[in-house]
């Protein structure tokens, strides 16, 4: 596959907002026009876009289904959904309605055969879990929980069970602009087959160029875009 800058765009109370850790309170970015950043990425040459609705993943409750569903209609690349998608009824919702890849956290943790079975149905391919770590451990509920389990083992058991993607955030570097740490998406990628998309911490294109050595598939940025740290044109440039 062809190495991919995805841009995130996060959705909370209908705004289009960057945080800082994931932490609700600390926003580092806002805008109140997702539909419009999400129709810009593709003005300006993304191929993928990486939908969140923060509500429902800090709360469960997805309350920005609308606008999601006006970006998937008027957006014609890949969209890939996650954020708050706790059942089979959500999951399939969004898969009906044209999303390419939902994305699967929380409720993938605590019934991993939903995994399994919406795999089943609609395709591997269609099937993206989020593993977020935090000092290499699991977190689940909007990252404000740990799920005990360890990244690479539970990548290799979603694995199993018919998950077509993996999707990785360092929640430690995540939102702070610093740099990434390469080591943790080199060791997923050389330990799973599926496709690894990674995430958190990416500050400049050097990071950019960082991820697609370790061999990963893709790279969501988020914050370095929104603050003008690079540009989508360059990040695309540069990864060639």
């Amino acid at each position: 596959m062809k190495f991919e800058v995805i841009p995130s765009v996060d959705i909370k109370d209908g705004k289009c907002v960057q945080l800082i850790q994931g932490v609700p309170s600390n926003v580092s970015w806002t805008g109140n026009d997702p539909i419009g950043m999400a129709m810009r990425w593709v003005k300006e040459g993304a191929k993928t876009l990486h939908l969140i609705d923060l509500d429902g993943a800090f709360g469960g409750e997805r309350r920005n289904t609308p606008l999601i569903e006006q970006i998937i209609g008027r957006c014609p690349v890949t969209i890939q959904v996650g954020g708050g998608i706790r059942s089979y009824e959500s999951a399939k919702a969004l898969l009906d309605v044209g999303a390419d890849r939902i994305i699967l956290g929380t409720a993938a943790i605590r019934d991993a055969t939903l995994v399994q079975k919406l795999a089943d149905e609609y395709g591997s391919e269609r099937i993206m879990v989020s593993l977020d770590a935090k000092s290499g451990e699991v977190m689940i509920e909007g990252w404000k929980k740990s799920s005990g389990l360890r990244i690479v083992d539970t990548a290799k058991s979603f694995e199993r069970l018919g998950a077509g993607f993996i999707f990785f955030t360092n929640i430690d570097v995540e939102g702070l602009l610093r740099g990434i740490d390469p080591e943790p998406i080199k060791k997923l990628v050389g330990t799973v087959d599926i496709p690894v998309i990674a995430s958190g911490g990416i500050s400049s294109l050097e990071d950019l160029i960082a991820i697609k050595n370790t061999g990963a598939i893709g790279a969501v940025v988020g914050t370095a875009l929104y603050k003008g740290n690079f540009t989508l044109k360059e990040a695309r440039k540069v990864i060639k």
